[in-house]
């Protein structure tokens, strides 16, 4: 079913991609020959990635409702930390995924707070939950706000210097299986939150937000960024100075974006799921930058973005590259993938 809807995803998203900044840098997947996999074995997706305060890892939540720790080539995945559904027939070894996750959780954006060693965890079904540095059993931190249950908890951040911990709900309406509804529809119920771990209460920051998904908060903790999927942008929301509590557009992207992760220089890379859709009655795709096939299988998988909101780099990938993050480490960017059965290491 996930496949299928994915497939119907492409199809519709083939379109003209829109003229966006020039005088960025172009590297291409190569439709993932360039890619080592870090296969995994009893489940898919690793949606997201963190590393821990030693930097080990990476860790990421899969289909089953499982958090995994990379240990390296000799030793693989094993697991870390687990919801209260984890002795459950239907989370176990299966990858059909979609039709047990409401039951088994599905773990998408995840952060340590390096000063405690808590893994923080989105889980889209089971609301915010957090589990201790030597992992075990997760607890749920909270799975409503403001009288309204968590429909879609998605995105996640922490500030290391207060503890605070942001995270998105994508949809009051439509949960994660339907995603593909919400985006279509141009559904605005989304909302961007604060966890506060020293009052242990929940804020709601900004609500009537179309599709907030991946966030990132800056190198200087005075704002956040905010991925909006269905208008293809990212926003940013200012927690400090001047300006608090005002949003402003930070970046306008050629494809729908998905999670964020800053790099060590203050950049950003921003993980695009699919080329923008043109709702103008013209559905075709213009050739892409020189040295990059113009052919309607490519299209921007990521863009690394200053701090300033620039394009610096285009990422491309095949109609069939779904990446859900990207993240710059060691020379390396690390990819997730919301279906894909293995985190990608891509070393250009």
């Amino acid at each position: 079913m996930e496949e299928n809807k994915l497939v119907l995803f492409s199809i519709i998203l083939l379109t003209l991609l829109p003229s966006f900044t020039s005088g960025y840098e172009i590297r291409a997947i190569d439709e993932l020959q360039k890619v080592e996999k870090l296969s995994l074995r009893s489940a898919v997706g690793p949606e997201s990635l963190a590393f821990d305060q030693s930097g080990r890892g990476p860790y990421t939540g899969v289909s089953n409702g499982r958090i995994l720790k990379w240990q390296g080539n000799h030793l693989g995945w094993a697991l870390f930390a687990f919801n209260s559904n984890h002795r459950d027939k239907d989370c176990g070894m299966n990858n059909n995924y979609e039709e047990f996750e409401s039951k088994c959780g599905r773990p998408l954006g995840l952060q340590f707070h390096k000063a405690t060693g808590n893994l923080y965890v989105a889980d889209a079904y089971l609301g915010l939950m957090e589990v201790g540095p030597n992992g075990g059993l997760m607890r749920i931190l909270a799975s409503s706000a403001n009288g309204v249950p968590f429909n879609f908890t998605n995105g996640l951040d922490v500030d290391q210097q207060t503890g605070v911990v942001y995270f998105t709900d994508s949809s009051t309406k439509y949960q994660r299986r339907d995603y593909l509804f919400a985006v279509l529809s141009g559904d605005a119920t989304g909302r961007l939150m604060k966890y506060d771990p020293r009052t242990k209460r929940v804020t709601v920051i900004k609500s009537g937000l179309p599709y907030p998904n991946g966030l990132s908060i800056s190198e200087d903790n005075t704002y956040l960024l905010v991925a909006e999927t269905s208008p293809c942008r990212i926003m940013k929301y200012w927690l400090r100075g001047p300006k608090t509590g005002t949003t402003e557009v930070f970046a306008e992207l050629p494809g729908y974006p998905d999670n964020i992760k800053r790099n060590a220089k203050g950049e950003y890379w921003v993980a695009l799921s699919q080329a923008k859709l043109q709702l103008n009655g013209v559905s075709k795709q213009e050739p892409g930058p020189a040295g990059v096939s113009g052919s309607p299988s490519d299209h921007p998988a990521g863009v690394r973005l200053s701090k300033e909101g620039k394009i610096l780099e285009v990422l491309y990938g095949g109609v069939s590259t779904t990446i859900s993050e990207v993240e710059e480490r060691n020379g390396a960017l690390w990819l997730g993938s919301v279906i894909l059965p293995y985190v990608g290491v891509y070393r250009a």
